[in-house]
């Protein structure tokens, strides 16, 4: 045995006696015991909930890219909170280098220690372990700073779990870190410290919220492959989750995983306007019901409150259907699923009672649109703006949607579209006949309406031999590309926002720096497809784009999806006055829209934050003003 030196890896192994060697085995049956006692429950619970019938590994790259990026580099944690979430990241490290130094601190309890302190790889190995154990001290000591002392709302209430946890990790770095300290590296009293620490934390971490440092990786790898994907019913028998039997394997793996870091609420837009909704709650709520009544309960799912565990019908339908709760989620975890899973089970079962609801699906059935208006009224607009029936000839089929068709402010969207149209010389016609996508639908979860809606606008599209589709709104875009695959192929669609982008070298330069424009992220637009910078060019081209605080993919909600748009007055400060208030802020004398919902959302809540509102445009009336003279709209 070398002399003891300085250097780090000069630490020794305590020689245990045989007999401290068998109450270390005992010991460590005893927590790996407490430990699968109550990880196996939770295990078992998803394993027994009901398969998802939609689910597949396919395509496995993806998935691959995912857990490596939300995973082992920690991207989504860094990027959406990057102080915290360094600090997280830095804890989740040195959990992984130091999964093989336990492994073997535990080998060498029993005398079969594997790595060599005083061999070739051992020091390296123990170094780079010292070197992230003060890292993870540093940083769970600040996020205990942050949770105790700073306390931001959205981690809600103090949990006496959360300090003992916390306590535990930095007593595991510093107990490590004393065997670097001269005359420390055999210590008796410090092998048992660290010893005694490791068995504590061990079966605590399943009866915790810390269970998501197991689950979390298995999560975000089987996590649904498309942003916000509404599984398909299985059958006649499935109308969603309406009691515990209805539960999949993928919602309860979520629901146990969910780390109550509150990111999802500090995005909502109903929880940030005082609604009772709170995503987090959903997650919880659901993993409330499973440890309760486990997956194979006939109990409603739905109350106002039921064992303690809140899952409410009046907060799950007051989700806009953002996505920022599912943006947000570092873990994995899908919330809207859950929630439009959720309001298929009320709906689909006639539990959910509300005159604006009943309204909305007999116009989408009797009219064939959300606002209740005679196909008509459609034909007369069509007829005024002189515009082409598709005949299968035209390159473009401009889809309307109900907003286009029958919306005073969709119409001059529309109209404002077609003059660029044939200002670039564009070939396009509409749909003869057309009906809603029945995106409404489909967000509050009445499945039956949405499948007749989506299969008779699917049969008039092939009829029509449509190639290509362009829409002004972003709702129909992702119903249409997306939502329609249950019932057949439809073509190619991309938002207005993109086709204008793509053409923009061809569309008239402006003259002089022009006005200050705040773009504002449609939901739909951004997080659901992803499309920030197309909008941004357009509007760029025209006048001087800025952007609010709350922008791209942190963009605050309008508060029209979800089918909340045709569901009567918000309870609490309306999510469109929340939003307006930050584009006025910004000091921009026109607030660009790329959605007739948010232009509808809009047009009321800018009067009614400021005397003298910004104008209020979408992009493509922005971009038609260059192919006419100036007028009162114009920029």
């Amino acid at each position: 045995m070398r002399e003891s030196v300085p250097a780090l890896h000069s630490q020794l192994v305590p020689q245990l006696s045989w007999p401290e060697s068998a109450a270390f085995l005992v010991l460590l049956a005893a927590s790996i015991f407490g430990f699968w006692w109550r990880f196996r429950k939770v295990w078992r619970v998803v394993l027994q909930s009901r398969k998802d019938p939609d689910f597949h590994l396919q395509p496995v790259g993806r998935r691959v890219a995912d857990f490596i990026w939300e995973v082992m580099l920690q991207g989504k944690v860094i990027s959406q909170r990057p102080l915290p979430g360094i600090a997280h990241a830095l804890v989740f490290w040195g959990f992984c280098v130091f999964a093989l130094i336990t492994a073997n601190h535990f080998a060498e309890g029993l005398h079969l220690g594997f790595l060599d302190r005083n061999g070739v790889i051992g020091p390296v190995y123990f170094d780079i372990a010292a070197v992230f154990a003060i890292a993870v001290a540093v940083s769970i000591a600040g996020l205990s700073f942050r949770r105790f002392v700073i306390r931001p709302k959205w981690l809600g209430p103090l949990s006496p779990e959360s300090g003992i946890i916390s306590l535990l990790i930095f007593l595991l770095m510093i107990t490590y870190l004393g065997t670097f300290v001269n005359g420390w590296e055999s210590s008796r009293a410090l092998w048992w410290a660290h010893t005694l620490t490791i068995l504590i934390f061990l079966p605590l971490v399943p009866h915790t919220k810390h269970l998501h440092l197991l689950l979390s990786p298995i999560t975000v790898f089987l996590k649904r492959d498309t942003f916000s994907k509404i599984p398909p019913l299985a059958g006649d028998e499935d109308f969603g989750l309406d009691t515990g039997k209805d539960i999949t394997e993928l919602t309860a793996l979520q629901a146990f995983t969910c780390v109550e870091c509150g990111r999802c609420s500090q995005h909502c837009p109903a929880t940030n306007t005082g609604k009772i909704l709170n995503p987090k709650e959903i997650a919880l709520g659901m993993r409330g019901y499973l440890n309760e009544f486990g997956p194979a309960s006939e109990e409603p799912l739905l109350g106002e409150q039921m064992s303690g565990f809140h899952l409410s019908q009046e907060a799950v339908f007051q989700c806009t259907t953002c996505g920022s709760c599912e943006f947000q989620c570092p873990v994995g975890v899908q919330h809207l699923p859950m929630i439009i899973g959720l309001r298929r089970g009320a709906v689909n079962t006639g539990k959910w009672e509300d005159d604006y609801g009943t309204k909305l699906f007999l116009n989408l059935e009797r009219n064939g649109n959300a606002l209740g208006f005679s196909s008509s009224e459609r034909d007369k607009f069509i007829q005024k703006q002189e515009l082409p029936i598709f005949d299968g000839t035209q390159e473009y089929c401009l889809w309307l949607g109900c907003m286009g068709a029958y919306d005073p402010q969709g119409r001059e969207i529309i109209a404002s579209l077609v003059r660029v149209f044939r200002g670039l010389n564009v070939t396009f016609g509409v749909l003869r006949k057309e009906k809603c996508t029945g995106d409404p639908a489909r967000r509050l979860g009445n499945d039956l309406a949405f499948g007749q809606l989506a299969e008779s606008n699917l049969e008039a599209l092939q009829q029509n031999k449509v190639k290509k589709i362009v829409s002004i709104c972003p709702h129909c875009v992702r119903t249409i590309g997306t939502d329609w695959a249950e019932y057949g192929e439809a073509p190619p669609i991309e938002h207005h926002s993109e086709f204008l982008a793509r053409h923009l070298d061809q569309l008239p330069a402006r003259e002089g720096e022009g006005e200050k424009i705040v773009y504002h992220d449609p939901c739909y637009l951004g997080r659901y497809r992803n499309v920030y910078d197309a909008p941004r060019d357009v509007v760029g081209r025209f006048g001087t784009l800025t952007d609010p605080p709350r922008s791209r993919e942190r963009s605050f909600c309008c508060g029209a999806g979800g089918g909340l748009a045709f569901l009567g007055e918000e309870k609490g400060k309306r999510i469109s006055v929340e939003r307006a208030e930050e584009l006025v802020a910004t000091g921009a004398s026109v607030v660009a829209a790329a959605c007739p919902f948010c232009n509808t959302m809009f047009r009321d809540a800018l009067s009614g934050v400021s005397a003298t509102p910004p104008k209020l445009l979408d992009i493509a009336q922005i971009a038609a003003a260059s192919f006419a003279p100036k007028g009162p709209d114009g920029l």
